[in-house]
């Protein structure tokens, strides 16, 4: 991952990292994720203990 974020460029693109776990939390792996890249709008990671799929639903959030 970070080779991806620091190789690629975000511009404007709006960042939300997260990640699926039953037991570990994100961490600090958002804010590392956001240094490396250096560019884009990085927002606060969430954790899920499962689905992410419901989430976005609940929230509005489209897909591509």
């Amino acid at each position: 991952m970070d080779t991806f974020v620091e190789s690629y460029d975000f511009g404007s693109i709006t960042m939300i990292p997260f990640c699926t776990s039953s037991s570990s939390g994100i961490g600090r792996s958002g804010k590392n994720l956001a240094d490396n890249a250096k560019s884009g709008n990085w927002l606060d990671g969430k954790r899920f203990p499962g689905d992410v799929s419901v989430w976005l639903d609940t929230n509005g959030i489209k897909r591509k």
